[in-house]
């Protein structure tokens, strides 16, 4: 169950505390569920149209196709929240229509759906009578290109559907399998260092395996705590 915690950001009286591990397990359980239901069985990468069919599970009306410039040229995916309703989602028209960019758009789809799966609750309990949004009707969360894929930790909202947006795309114990033959070849105790042929070999696989870009693999990763960007301690041992 969901631990909900004074918000320090001021935005709300009180927010929801995810561990990792708990946003893993609700999107793995998502995905595959789905899946089973839908095509009998669980495999990856899950293709682009049932990603689309899985959200529209899940929200009230999915544009992929929406002019999201009024709030900025970089504004790629919105969410809108409404009282007694189960929410919207709105993708940017490039990021559907641009075949070279599916990536992206497959990120941003997996994004929005971690708000309305993670944060639906809040935003229902903050329509209510002497909190924050007491005399609105609904809420957009505008979901900007420079935190699509990670988020510093004080931005709680985006750093959650961040992090579920990985997970839906890329759920842990597919991934972990996948990796399980690259780590016998390559030894050693993860994280490895970024750069290394080791890491990179990660990267490679999770591409390949679940169709993300290389950005979406390596957050994923170092999420994880299989690479890391951190400066090597030395050792006596090397």
């Amino acid at each position: 169950m969901v631990m909900w915690v004074p918000d320090e950001t001021k935005r709300f009286r009180r927010r929801p505390h995810y561990r990792q591990s708990e946003i893993d397990r609700e999107c793995e359980t998502l995905v595959t569920g789905f899946l089973l239901k839908h095509r009998g069985k669980v495999e990856f990468p899950i293709s682009t149209d049932d990603l689309t069919v899985l959200i529209e599970q899940h929200v009230d009306t999915l544009d992929v196709y929406a002019d999201l410039t009024p709030d900025g040229h970089d504004v790629e995916g919105v969410t809108r929240f409404k009282i007694g309703a189960i929410p919207d989602i709105e993708i940017s028209e490039p990021l559907s229509t641009d075949d070279r960019r599916e990536n992206r758009f497959r990120t941003t789809l997996a994004h929005e759906l971690g708000h309305v799966r993670l944060h639906d609750k809040l935003f229902q309990a903050a329509f209510a009578p002497g909190d924050l949004f007491e005399h609105a009707r609904e809420h957009r969360l505008v979901c900007k290109r420079e935190t699509m894929l990670d988020a510093p930790k004080g931005d709680w909202l985006e750093w959650q559907a961040c992090y579920a947006s990985g997970s839906y795309l890329m759920p842990v114990t597919a991934l972990r399998d996948e990796l399980k033959p690259i780590l016998a070849v390559h030894g050693g105790l993860t994280p490895f260092r970024a750069g290394d042929a080791a890491s990179d070999a990660l990267i490679e696989a999770v591409m390949a395996r679940f169709q993300v870009s290389r950005d979406a693999a390596r957050v994923r990763l170092s999420k994880l705590d299989y690479i890391s960007t951190a400066p090597r301690i030395p050792t006596l041992f090397g």
